[in-house]
């Protein structure tokens, strides 16, 4: 236990306390390794919920690119993919055991203490103010008098220099012998609780996210400018013209160690997160992540309309035509607006339609030499089996598409896959 208690009392004494260990969010599993297990589940999961709308064809509207395309246009199986994701999450799991093995332990207890240290810190910025009235000839005092009069006791008390002379409390001194001391004033303590419980955490989760995005900003670019690097590692990412939500960590192992581990976890130590804000920051930074290589424009998805860095941003990067652009990822742009690498050659709905339609007139060139490959013969006929698309299902589908927003769309162009003359 630890106490606060010492007279004579200027300021309102901070309360004691006693710390306990934070029992685990979900026992027996403690809280560091549950951090671990989460991004995890919530790769996998988001990532079936898009294959599900992707086998179903349930949004036609809202896709980036047709099945044709998926079929098509991407250099590597899905069967690698996943075997790529997997290892990646091994590698992140392992380095995450490895900080998790020297963290302290977590204590519970203390909160109250601590609100009262900021309601202390405001408490001694108001004895500022008298002082900084004074300067543009303000009286402060005799203002807090005529307000205090008035009825406006707590706005004469803060003018005053925080002095609220009906704000007492009784506590025991070391020998026993009970006193009056000040206390805080509601709206202190309320203010104080207000920093504690939401403010810090929100700046804590604003710097995570400025670490991260500026990490992954110049460390991405580099492996773009850099031939080697390119060619070593970022160039298996690339081979993803079409990205899909489970192949968001679709990496060469080191890239996907350095770019993604290592930058959430820097951003994790230097804002000093407990184990369970990581919960929500590594979660949501996967979720973002995948999101982002959804495939999907959906008009109601809250993570593709709260920043600009969305599915359609990034898909850009993914062509041949946008590859040396739209690096930011990925939450936020700024960097690319701030150093001039986002996107600027204008209308892209043409060079989407071009993409479909070579993907669809490939499929339907290959549609015979595969027929003629899985054929079997049955009593001197021959049957055969069509190439299925990434639906599932055996006739190529000419798929409605959503392409990026704030782009006229053509009048000779028609969503369908085809173009008009």
């Amino acid at each position: 236990m630890a106490s606060n208690a010492s007279a004579p009392f200027d300021l309102p004494p901070l309360p004691a306390y006693t710390l306990t260990p934070r029992p685990p969010l979900l026992p027996p599993i403690p809280d560091n390794i549950l951090a671990l297990i989460l991004p995890v589940v919530a790769y996998w999961s988001v990532s079936m919920i898009f294959y599900y709308i992707d086998t179903k064809d349930l949004f036609p509207q809202y896709r980036l690119h047709t099945p044709a395309e998926l079929l098509k246009r991407n250099h590597v199986s899905r069967r690698d993919v996943v075997r790529d994701v997997i290892l990646q999450h091994i590698i992140q799991t392992i380095a995450g055991l490895v900080v998790a093995y020297f963290d302290s332990t977590e204590y519970t207890g203390k909160e109250e203490y601590d609100v009262a240290v900021w309601a202390r810190r405001i408490r001694i910025s108001q004895k500022a103010l008298p002082g900084l009235l004074s300067v543009v000839g303000v009286d402060a005092m005799g203002l807090a008098k005529k307000l205090a009069h008035n009825g406006f006791v707590t706005l004469g008390g803060v003018l005053a220099g925080g002095y609220y002379p009906s704000a007492v409390q009784k506590v025991a001194l070391d020998n026993g012998v009970e006193t009056l001391v000040p206390a805080f004033a509601d709206w202190e303590l309320t203010v104080a609780s207000f920093i504690y419980w939401y403010f810090i955490p929100a700046l804590q989760f604003t710097w995570g996210v400025l670490v991260v995005d500026t990490w992954q900003y110049f460390l991405h670019r580099a492996m773009h400018q850099n031939r080697w690097l390119y060619a070593t590692f970022h160039s298996r990412h690339h081979r993803l013209y079409v990205p899909y939500a489970f192949g968001a960590l679709y990496n060469h192992p080191f890239e996907g160690f350095l770019l993604d581990t290592a930058g959430t976890g820097v951003a994790f130590l230097t804002s000093m997160m407990t184990n369970r804000q990581s919960m929500w920051f590594f979660t949501m930074s996967t979720i973002k992540t995948v999101d982002d290589h959804c495939g999907y424009a959906f008009p109601w998805d809250p993570l593709q309309k709260i920043t600009s860095n969305n599915a359609a941003y990034h898909d850009i990067h993914h062509q041949s035509w946008g590859i040396k652009t739209n690096f930011a990822q990925p939450f936020f742009t700024f960097w690319d607006k701030l150093l001039d690498t986002n996107w600027k050659g204008g209308d892209v709905k043409l060079r989407y339609a071009r993409a479909r339609d070579a993907a669809q007139k490939k499929l339907d060139e290959d549609a015979p030499t595969a027929a003629n490959t899985n054929g079997v013969t049955t009593n001197g006929k021959s049957t055969a089996t069509e190439s299925s698309n990434f639906n599932g299902n055996t006739k190529p589908q000419k798929t409605t598409t959503a392409l990026p927003e704030n782009v006229p769309t053509p009048k000779n162009l028609v969503t369908n896959g085809a173009t008009k003359a």
